[in-house]
């Protein structure tokens, strides 16, 4: 008995390596169908259908906000100022007052010419009543023709020189006012550069006042692009993100190349006053050259390998659909999207998903993100929607 079961046993220990070969061919046979099975399958993907676009060509540059209607306040007068009714960035009407230079002196040379002409008043009525007095002795014949005259030529000096002193004292009365300076038109107050006790003359600048509907954006295009510049050339003005926040056109266009920095002015009026504006502010400026149609593509779509540029597309093909590897020339970039100049044309099937697991030549099925943009692309590659 115990030389049997050991027989036996011996039998089934050299069963055990062919069944278990048995079972692992069985194994791979069922992994190879497996594999062969995922590799013909179709790989879902996301695809945008290639569109032509207006893309604009543009530069930008820095300009310059200037304002049409902006005043420099001088005095008229010369004196200390004493006090100061307004500060930068002060909205003031028509008349209303920015400053006050002290009038004392003014007041006092005032006051001599009236009491002067005060005086001569007096001078003209006893040199009135001494010309009708000769009239009276004249006509009696008590006096002669000259002693008549001689009072009328008193008169006549005497009421002369009343109108004189009279225009002195309106003169010194008109000036009196220019010691309260005031502003000119509407408008917002620039810097104020002067303090109070400060003394100013004709020559001082007191201060600005500008008009916010009347800025200007001086742009100075390089002499490389002047030659393309032209009267209503369109003009966008952007923010620190690079939106559009104002679009206008050139108004004017120098007829002269400033020879320090080889640049040609250009202005472009802002007809309306808007909050994001400020007169002497820099504001990045785009000119907008030319427009044209070309194709564009989400940036996320191209890959680079060694220094080129591809992208993967969905070709119809006799098997079904499948993803073929592209190479594309790019342009610049407009928003989140390329401008393309060689590789890819309208209604082509640009795949934007699963980049880095395809392969040329993979079966894939395709999902359209923009078939109501073009769905005659669609409906030419024989795909329809998911």
């Amino acid at each position: 008995m115990r030389t049997v079961a050991t027989a036996g046993s011996t039998n089934l220990i050299q069963a055990i390596p062919l069944i278990a070969l048995l079972v692992g061919g069985c194994h791979a046979s069922s992994s190879a169908s497996n594999l062969s099975t995922a590799t013909t399958s179709a790989v879902p993907v996301q695809v945008v259908i290639a569109e032509s676009k207006p893309v604009a060509d543009t530069t930008d540059y820095l300009s310059i906000l200037k304002s049409r209607r902006s005043s420099t306040i001088n005095p008229q007068v010369e004196g200390y100022v004493t006090e100061i009714y307004v500060k930068s960035g002060d909205q003031v009407k028509t008349g209303a007052p920015l400053l006050q230079i002290d009038p004392v002196k003014q007041e006092a040379t005032l006051h001599s010419q009236d009491a002067a002409r005060a005086a001569q008043e007096a001078n003209v009525r006893n040199a009135k009543l001494l010309l009708e007095r000769a009239q009276k002795l004249f006509d009696a014949g008590v006096i002669s023709k000259q002693d008549f005259d001689n009072a009328q030529t008193n008169y006549d000096a005497s009421a002369a020189q009343l109108k004189s002193l009279e225009h002195q004292v309106q003169q010194q009365n008109v000036e009196l006012q220019y010691y309260r300076v005031t502003a000119p038109k509407e408008g917002v107050v620039g810097d104020i550069p002067i303090r109070v006790g400060d003394r100013v003359t004709v020559s001082t600048m007191l201060t600005t006042i500008d008009e916010l509907e009347g800025l200007e954006a001086y742009i100075y295009v390089p002499a490389s692009r002047a030659h393309d510049l032209r009267l209503g050339l369109p003009v966008r003005l952007l923010d620190q993100n690079g939106s559009t926040i104002y679009e206008t056109a050139v108004t004017f266009i120098s007829p002269q190349m400033d020879p320090d920095t080889q640049t040609v002015l250009a202005k472009a009026a802002i007809g309306k006053s808007n909050a994001h504006f400020r007169v002497a502010q820099q504001v990045r400026t785009q000119l907008v050259w030319t427009s044209r149609n070309s194709v564009v593509i989400p940036v996320l779509s191209v890959q680079r390998i060694n220094g080129q540029f591809f992208v993967f597309v969905a070709a119809q093909e006799a098997k079904g659909t499948a993803a073929r590897q592209r190479s594309v020339k790019l342009g610049e970039t407009v928003d989140n999207d390329y401008v393309i100049l060689e590789g890819i044309q309208p209604g082509d099937h640009l795949i934007v998903s699963g980049l880095q697991f395809l392969q040329d030549g993979v079966p894939v099925t395709e999902q359209i993100q923009n078939a109501k943009v073009a769905p005659g692309s669609a409906s030419k590659s024989g795909s329809k929607p998911q």
